[in-house]
């Protein structure tokens, strides 16, 4: 019966690390480019009691076996990089990407960080930035004297200028791709890091080499459904509330052993 307190406790805790990622997905629900995450679990090493196909008796085998399971436990939070729903902004620096492929932002210490986040500003020097500050990769600047901010689906950024009516290329965005997204590093902002998991980013322009298109005017939503969250939270609570009954259970059988009289 001890072993009974040690497995419905792995549950327990098991559950509880899943309530905290359902958690981070429902707080994110409004943010841009924002992946749910998904706790995967598997179970743990198993006591075998008596071995499925040992001899019961001369000719014959025992067809299946006695084994107990030791519990669960977390062995994984997966990004789920699924396509967010999209909102019409008509803003000229709002970006989303229709398929697979990463923005590249250079952050300050000089790594390049990745994000499906396109909620771009310009600031006072003219350069195209995160809400953060941080740059493109490449940079993109755009002369004070502009008039409007054109982006075509492949990325070419073309403005027009104050008195001239045809407009100048004056840079290109670029996008990545990993051939294992679920493998990136979250560090929040909106940012991921490659790992040897994710594999080496693949960058190129949008629309080619499997690459997604970009669409100005828009941006890519959070892809949390707030409806399967909830259904979850609710299964996640009712196993944590009957891994508890476990134990309860256990303690009341370890007490009327204690009890017991000769």
């Amino acid at each position: 019966m001890l072993r009974a307190l040690w497995i419905a406790a792995s549950g327990m805790e098991a559950q509880g690390l899943n309530i905290d990622v359902i958690a981070n997905n429902l707080a994110n629900v409004n943010t841009i480019g924002f992946k749910r995450g998904r706790a995967d679990f598997q179970d743990l090493l198993y006591e075998t009691l008596r071995p499925a196909g040992a001899s019961s008796s001369a000719g014959t085998k025992v067809p299946t076996g006695i084994q107990i399971g030791h519990g669960t436990r977390p062995v994984a939070v997966q990004k789920i990089f699924l396509q967010g729903s999209y909102q019409k902004t008509e803003n000229e620096l709002d970006l989303a990407i229709e398929g697979e492929g990463f923005f590249q932002i250079l952050q300050p210490n000089g790594d390049i960080a990745y994000s499906r986040a396109g909620a771009f500003k310009l600031d006072n020097e003219g350069n195209i930035v995160t809400s953060d500050g941080y740059s493109m990769e490449p940079g993109i600047s755009v002369p004070s004297d502009t008039m409007s901010i054109s982006i075509g689906t492949d990325g070419t950024v073309s403005i027009i200028q104050a008195g001239e009516t045809i407009p100048s290329e004056i840079g290109t965005i670029e996008l990545a791709r990993f051939i294992n997204p679920a493998g990136l590093n979250s560090i929040g902002r909106n940012l991921y890091l490659p790992t040897l998991a994710s594999g080496d980013s693949i960058s190129g322009t949008a629309g080619e080499d499997g690459l997604g298109t970009i669409t100005q005017g828009y941006l890519e939503m959070s892809n949390v459904s707030v409806i399967d969250e909830m259904v979850n939270m609710i299964t996640a609570q009712r196993a944590y509330e009957i891994n508890s009954k476990a134990i309860q259970t256990t303690d009341e059988m370890l007490q009327i052993s204690n009890n017991l009289k000769r």
